[in-house]
């Protein structure tokens, strides 16, 4: 019951709709199956399936609106939900920034975010996974941490206006901590597909385990401005941080980094080094995403960054409305075209540099110049003269992805990362600010 198909999921939206009495009605329909087993000290810790259903309603009296949920789908209870929205709207003071529904839409069809092998994971193959990487983990003399979480789900939308949306998805999405007995060396990887098939976790392991090793005994050196190899786990916390904040409103209000002195938005301008370019597309192979947004509006494939200049932000529905211009929904993935280089490529070129696994703990500083500070983690390594010479402690970091973007020496082959594209990057002067004792 709690992955619907669309005619299952069509039929309970057009009952909720038809229950309302409000000038407008909203209903999002979404549920799934989802699996897990955790293990940590070379032991599986828990394991499970959950199975969740939910419905939530929005009406809307003029600009006067209310929401209520429920994961309950009998009648009665869609009648409970419905009442109690309207209920809430009128009760409601009038919301200034209200659109009315959109009416129908054209979505293009998405045939690669649903993979049945995904679909179909049992609790014996979650076992065997976990199985397979403390075997390893155990035979190095190694302390393996994993999880996998893998789903089914749907999400279904419908409004009062005759616009329709369904899709259905799968996901399956590792992370693995391995160290060495005496606690002295952390290593981490992590795997997100839509098929389980391309998993290999033999290969994942052997990553964590080697980064573990390598890692132990970590030596302190300054802190300062070096030359950094970042991996995609290690790209992807700034990144991400840069593509959320493409957001018309706040630049038009002076709240970003993408606002100009005196007004206006950065748009159209250069901001980063030609070669990034950074766009979103829910149909590319690696990285399927959806085709619509929580509210509607088709999502389609767009430039955010192309040859370092800004060709795109996000506006709301509002705001576009407010602005005179077309609304430009939250894309589905972020995807940064890369290169040729290899990590190798990057360290043997390196005279006097950092290599980082990932970054952590990111916290805004100063958003008007995107400035973060964080941390690195499991598996920080000084380079010099082209070759990994030994682990090094962790760094605290202040950096803009701006200025990091700006820096750019060389790039790698894009690799999906919490269902995006990242490439590997070596950048310039990259500000370390102290050094920290965990591993």
């Amino acid at each position: 019951m709690a992955v619907l198909n669309k005619k299952e999921a069509r039929a309970i939206l057009e009952k909720v709709v038809k229950l309302s009495k409000a000038d407008h009605l909203e209903v999002s329909l979404d549920g799934g199956v989802n699996g897990n087993i955790r293990y940590a000290r070379n032991t599986v810790t828990t394991s499970g399936i959950e199975e969740n259903i939910s419905l939530g309603v929005t009406a809307a009296f003029g600009k006067k609106i209310g929401t209520a949920t429920i994961n309950e789908l009998d009648d009665a209870s869609l009648e409970r939900v419905v009442r109690r929205a309207e209920e809430l709207a009128q009760l409601s003071p009038e919301s200034p920034e209200y659109m009315e529904p959109l009416g129908p839409q054209e979505y293009a069809e998405q045939p690669n975010m649903f993979v049945q092998s995904t679909a179909d994971i049992s609790p014996e193959l979650r076992a065997e996974i976990a199985k397979k990487s403390i075997e390893m983990t155990k035979a190095k003399g190694l302390v393996g941490a994993g999880f996998l979480e893998d789903g089914q789900n749907f999400n279904a939308i419908m409004n009062s206006k005759g616009l329709f949306a369904y899709e259905k998805s799968t996901s399956a999405d590792f992370t693995l901590t391995v160290r060495t007995k005496d606690a002295t060396g952390s290593g981490w990887v992590t795997r997100d597909y839509n098929d389980i098939t391309k998993f290999d976790i033999e290969e994942a392991t052997e990553i964590a385990m080697q980064k573990a090793a390598d890692s132990a005994d970590a030596k302190a050196i300054e802190p300062g401005k070096y030359t950094v190899i970042l991996e995609p786990a290690a790209a992807i916390g700034l990144l991400r941080r840069m593509f959320w904040n493409l957001n018309a409103r706040s630049a038009d209000e002076g709240r970003s980094f993408m606002s100009k002195k005196g007004g206006g938005t950065k748009l159209g301008e250069q901001i980063v080094d030609k070669r990034v370019n950074l766009y979103s597309d829910p149909f590319h192979p690696d990285v399927p995403g959806s085709t619509w947004s929580n509210n509607g509006l088709p999502i389609q494939k767009m430039d955010w960054i192309r040859d370092g200049m800004v060709k795109n932000l996000r506006y709301g529905r509002y705001w576009a409305n407010e602005k005179g211009v077309t609304p430009v929904p939250f894309p589905s993935n972020a995807i940064m075209e890369g290169g040729d280089a290899s990590i190798e490529d990057m360290i043997r070129s390196t005279k006097r540099g950092v290599l980082v696994t990932r970054l952590w703990y990111i916290r805004s500083v100063d958003p008007q110049t995107l400035l973060h500070t964080g941390l690195t983690r499991d598996g920080t390594f000084y380079i010099e003269n082209g070759r990994i010479k030994h682990p090094v402690k962790n760094f605290r970091f202040n950096e803009s992805p701006i200025i990091m973007l700006n820096n750019l020496d060389m790039l790698g082959k894009p690799q999906r990362i919490n269902g995006n594209m990242i490439p590997p990057m070596k950048v310039r002067d990259f500000t370390f600010t102290s050094l920290s004792d965990a591993i």
